[in-house]
C-alpha cells in the first residue's frame, strides 16, 4: 500500500485543503498520516477522520523582532529531529504539505531522508514558512496565475485549492427551510470566514433595511457575533458558524458576501457563486487578502470593494450590481483554467510516487 503524510497547521485554512484530498486518495489505495503541532487547530480538525496524528514541537518564523525569536529556533530544531524520527519510522512514498510554521521541520526532514514533497501555496505571494520549502520541494502547487511568477518554473503548477466534495453537494430546498426563508426573493450569503469578520457584519448590518427590501440575508457572522437585537428579523437568519449546513447554505445562496481568503475564494470559484469580495485590509494584515481579491477581480469572478471606504448606501449599491450582472461572473469562473482541483493535486502526487518507485 502507498504511504502519504500530511502536514500543515496553525490556522484552518492550512489544514481544510488537505482534508479535502483525503477521500480520493483512501480510494486510491494510500495509507494516509498527518504530522501537525501537538495540540494546534490541526489536531483537533483532523480527529473527526480517523487517521493516524503525530504532533512534533513548533515555534513561529518572524520578520520582527519578538522576544520569542530566541526561544523558537530551539522548538523548530526539536520539530525537526522529532519530524526525522516519525518519518523514518512510517517511510511515506510522498509528504504533501499545506503549510504553515510547523511544516517546515516536517519538509525538511522529509527532503533529508530523501522522501520527495509537494506544497502548496494558497496566497499570491509565498508566506515564510513556504518559501523555505520551496527549494527542496518537488513540485509547488498555486491558486493564482501571477504566483508562477514568484515560483520557480520547473516546479510551479497552476492548480487552484481543492476544496470538500460534499459543499458540491448541498439542497437549496434544505437551506432555505434552515433559515426560514421563501422563494419570493434572492438570497444573499455572508461569510466572514472561521473567526467571522467584524468590519463585514458591522456594515452589512448597518445596510439590513435597504438589503432586505429585496433580498433574504443568510449571515454567518462568527463566534459570539450574533446580534440578539436582530434575531427576530424577517428575512435575516444568523449562524455563529455552520458545518454540514454550509452546503446547503451555498446552494441556496443567488450571491456571496465574502473575506478573501484564498481558499474562502477558492469554494467560491469552484461552486460557480458570483460574490462581492472584501479584503482584510492592509493596516490588519500582510495584504494578502488585497492581492487575493485584485486576481479575482482581473480574471472576471469577483467584484471587490475596499472595507475603509464602503458605506451602507456603497455596500446596497455594489450588492444589487453584482446581483444583476451575476451571470457575467457565473460565464467567467466557468471558463476558468482551474478545473477539478482534487483531481489534478492527487494526480500529480501519483505521478510523483511512480517516478519514484520506478
Amino acid at each position: 500500500m502507498k504511504r502519504i503524510v500530511f502536514t500543515g497547521g496553525g490556522s484552518a485554512g492550512h489544514v481544510t485543503p488537505n482534508i479535502a484530498l483525503f477521500p480520493r486518495l483512501r480510494n486510491m489505495g494510500y495509507d494516509i498520516h498527518y504530522i501537525g503541532s501537538y495540540d494546534g487547530i490541526e489536531k483537533k480538525l483532523i480527529e473527526d477522520y480517523r487517521i493516524p496524528y503525530y504532533g512534533i514541537s513548533t515555534g513561529k518564523l518572524r520578520r520582527y523582532f519578538d522576544i520569542k525569536n530566541f526561544s523558537d529556533p530551539f522548538r523548530v530544531i526539536k520539530g525537526f529531529t522529532e519530524a526525522r524520527k516519525i518519518l523514518k519510522t512510517l517511510k511515506p512514498d510522498i509528504v504533501f504539505s499545506k503549510g504553515g510554521f510547523v511544516s517546515v521541520p516536517v519538509v525538511r526532514a522529509a527532503a533529508m531522508l530523501k522522501i520527495p514533497c509537494i506544497i502548496h501555496e494558497s496566497d499570491m505571494t509565498p508566506g515564510l514558512a513556504n518559501s523555505m520549502c520551496i527549494p527542496v520541494a518537488k513540485k509547488v502547487c498555486c491558486n493564482f496565475p501571477e504566483t508562477l511568477q514568484n515560483l520557480p518554473a520547473e516546479k510551479a503548477l497552476l492548480t487552484g485549492s481543492p476544496i470538500r466534495n460534499e459543499l458540491t453537494k448541498g439542497n437549496k430546498d434544505k437551506g432555505l427551510e434552515l433559515c426560514g426563508f421563501d422563494t419570493a426573493k434572492p438570497v444573499i450569503m455572508v461569510i466572514g470566514g472561521s473567526l467571522g469578520a467584524a468590519g463585514v457584519n458591522k456594515l452589512v448590518r448597518e445596510a439590513l433595511p435597504s438589503l432586505l427590501e429585496d433580498f433574504q440575508i443568510v449571515h454567518i457572522c462568527g463566534k459570539e457575533k450574533i446580534d440578539n437585537l436582530l434575531l427576530k428579523t424577517k428575512g435575516y437568519k444568523q449562524f455563529e458558524f455552520v458545518k454540514e449546513e454550509l452546503k446547503d447554505l451555498f446552494a441556496m445562496a443567488d450571491i456571496v458576501i465574502s473575506r478573501a481568503g484564498a481558499n474562502a475564494i477558492c469554494e467560491l470559484l469552484a461552486l460557480r457563486k458570483p460574490n462581492l469580495l472584501i479584503p482584510l485590509p492592509a493596516h490588519a494584515s500582510r495584504g494578502d487578502q488585497i492581492l487575493n481579491a485584485k486576481s479575482f477581480e482581473a480574471q472576471g469572478f469577483s467584484m471587490v470593494a475596499d472595507e475603509d471606504y464602503l458605506t451602507a448606501v456603497t455596500l446596497t449599491e455594489k450588492v444589487h450590481e453584482l446581483f444583476f450582472t451575476r451571470q457575467s461572473y457565473i460565464d467567467a469562473m466557468q471558463n476558468s483554467k482551474i478545473k477539478d482541483c482534487t483531481e489534478t493535486i492527487t494526480t500529480l502526487i501519483e505521478n510523483t510516487v511512480n517516478a519514484k518507485n520506478e
